[in-house]
């Protein structure tokens, strides 16, 4: 065998190797990569997109469907047919914060998810990644924390977590200097790696959890969903951090942090605020994501009832949600980025003034707000945004006579008195589009009402028919407004009867006012956020005597009737430029975190609040009076 047919057989040889080698390699190779497409396939099928598309589909598939063409039995299309209209209507009353609603569609993704897509302990950390802690972000062990606690607390999770961690302490977060209230995602780090030890999720913990999420990004209000349905005063978005037309001006923002020496700064949608016992608390871990996903709450938060629609030509709504919370919705180029603000008031069982004054000496400052109802004096309830106005009316609506009629004039369904007093002849007017709140309170003069109650004066012409009604349109009239003391409340109620011309002399306007409002309960929000009554300021007008003279009839010189003309001219003039029309004396004072009874109520109005009462409560107020001021 020659050298040259050894040397071709052994490259034969390796080429064949090689061959065979590439060909090995290559199967390998593609089986692997199919293994990793299919393990990538599962891992995006369970996310939380994946899930999401998938609960949109089946939804989409389930009221979309026409069950004419399947050719079902009876019983079978009877039952789809009432499954495709329970889902349609749960689906569009979830989006208004109906509660069994929400109930039905979460029910129903649950079921789905576990049933149909074979969601399962392990793949469910495609979502959530429960079996590993440090990889969780701030928003999910909150969210599991609040679950966790809402087992227990229900609607008071979120306030037992602030309260138990004092998460309501002023922080210097921002500012060594100035404190401010904040939640960080530090603590929320710490409380989670404390509390993990002391529960354990199954599966249908975890799938709750998911499913939540899923919600409040389809149907529900993304990060605030959860947070909205606790018991807090209210939350708003896209309040804080850089709006959207700021990154116009920047242009680069990378190079504007470099300029400003910051790592980082919020965006508008990083914005998440809770209203907390009167105190406005940041919550810096919680984002919307994206400016697009605060926009898609700002236009689903305030839909309930159809107010219409918001646009650029109508840059902000009013609204009421289905639960009797107040919405206002901002867009631009109205305000400077998306904004909504939900405002929640106390529920019924809460409705008490035992209960909403807390402070040393409250006894007493409860039987006076119950003989001024009772009484049938016309009261204001004045102070900032926050303090408990609405809230205090609400309480102080109980002491009226059930006999009385009650009528009631707001901006937006804020009272909601029928479900506090069910049995009370009530009935709540407010503003449309076109309606105006003079046209409802002109309406209200022709309903037999007794008592007047405008949930807030905030606008002249409401100034102006709220004066017209306390003088001959009701037995007596409550509200709400913004004034800061006694004196700019007369000033501004007289300044509204100006500015829409029914006066032209601000001596006259000023006596309208002062003869019609008697007294002014002046709430107060501390710095800590408690909230208390600072006065209860009675008015007293002032008796005006003319002391004319026509003494020039009996003059018998010029000079002598020029003399009477001139004390008749200097008694006008002193008239018309009195510094005041009345006086006003606190009759209830807060002071050193306590009550006090200060000025005695005048004769005049005791009288008159006498006249008014049943002779039971006659008796108790002539106590009373006696007990206090002696």
């Amino acid at each position: 065998m020659s050298m040259m047919y050894i040397i071709n057989l052994l490259l034969i040889i390796l080429i064949i190797a090689l061959v065979a080698f590439g060909i090995y390699s290559l199967t390998r190779g593609g089986k692997r990569s199919a293994e990793i497409s299919e393990v990538e396939r599962e891992r995006l099928a369970y996310s939380l997109k994946g899930m999401m598309d998938y609960i949109k589909n089946q939804f989409d598939e389930i009221t979309r469907m026409n069950l004419y063409d399947l050719a079902l039995s009876e019983d079978e299309f009877e039952r789809r047919k009432n499954t495709k209209y329970e889902l349609k209507k749960a689906l569009k009353g979830a989006g208004f914060a109906d509660s069994s609603d929400k109930k039905y569609v979460k029910t129903l993704m649950f079921d789905l998810l576990s049933n149909n897509y074979k969601v399962n302990n392990i793949n469910i950390n495609y979502a959530i990644n429960f079996d590993n802690p440090s990889r969780l972000t701030a928003q999910d062990k909150f969210e599991i924390l609040l679950y966790q606690y809402k087992k227990e607390y229900k609607t008071n999770a979120f306030s037992q977590i602030v309260t138990e961690y004092q998460l309501d302490e002023p922080k210097f977060e921002y500012d060594p200097n100035v404190p401010s209230y904040v939640i960080t995602e530090r603590e929320i780090n710490e409380i989670f790696e404390e509390q993990s030890t002391n529960f354990s999720l199954n599966f249908d913990d975890k799938l709750e959890i998911v499913v939540q999420r899923i919600y409040q990004g389809y149907k529900g209000y993304s990060v605030i969903d959860e947070i909205r349905d606790q018991n807090v005063d209210g939350v708003s978005g896209g309040v804080s951090g850089i709006p959207p037309s700021f990154l116009d001006q920047v242009g680069d923002m990378e190079e504007y942090l470099d300029e400003t020496g910051k790592i980082n700064i919020p965006m508008s949608y990083d914005s998440v605020w809770v209203f907390y016992k009167g105190k406005a608390m940041y919550l810096s871990f919680l984002s919307f994501g994206s400016e697009a996903e605060l926009k898609r709450v700002c236009q689903n938060i305030y839909k309930y009832n159809n107010p219409g629609q918001l646009s650029e030509s109508v840059g902000f709504k009013i609204n009421e949600m289905k639960d009797g919370s107040r919405v206002v919705v901002l867009r631009p180029n109205f305000s400077e980025s998306w904004a909504f603000f939900v405002r929640k008031f106390a529920p019924p069982t809460l409705l008490n003034t035992e209960q909403l004054l807390i402070h040393e000496g409250k006894e007493p400052v409860i039987e006076m707000l119950k003989f001024l109802i009772r009484g049938a004096r016309v009261t204001a309830v004045t102070g900032e945004q926050g303090c408990g106005k609405t809230t205090l009316l609400m309480a102080i609506m109980k002491y009226i006579y059930p006999t009385i009629t009650i009528r009631v004039q707001e901006t937006a369904f804020e009272l909601h008195l029928r479900k506090i007093y069910p049995y009370n002849n009530i009935l709540s007017l407010r503003e449309t589009e076109t309606i105006t709140g003079q046209m409802g309170l002109d309406v209200q003069k022709k309903t037999d009402g007794g008592v007047n109650i405008l949930g807030e004066v905030a606008t002249d012409p409401v100034a102006a028919w709220m004066i017209q009604m306390a003088q001959v349109a009701s037995k007596f009239t409550l509200f709400t407004h913004h004034a800061k003391t006694f004196p700019n409340l007369i000033t501004s109620l007289r300044n509204s009867l100006l500015k829409i011309g029914m006066f032209n002399d601000e001596n006259v306007a000023e006596v309208q006012v002062v003869n019609v409002i008697n007294f002014n309960v002046h709430l107060k929000k501390g710095v800590d956020g408690s909230r208390f009554i600072e006065r209860i300021t009675e008015c007293v007008p002032k008796e005006v005597t003319y002391n004319y003279n026509d003494n020039y009839r009996n003059a018998k010189t010029m000079d002598g009737k020029w003399d009477s003309f001139m004390d008749n001219a200097t008694e006008y003039f002193r008239h018309m430029t009195q510094t005041a029309n009345y006086e006003h004396h606190n009759i209830v004072e807060f002071r050193d975190n306590k009550y006090y009874m200060a000025h005695p109520i005048s004769e005049e109005n005791i009288k008159a609040m006498r006249e008014n009462m049943s002779p039971q409560d006659m008796r108790e107020f002539d106590d009373f009076i006696d007990r206090v001021w002696g």
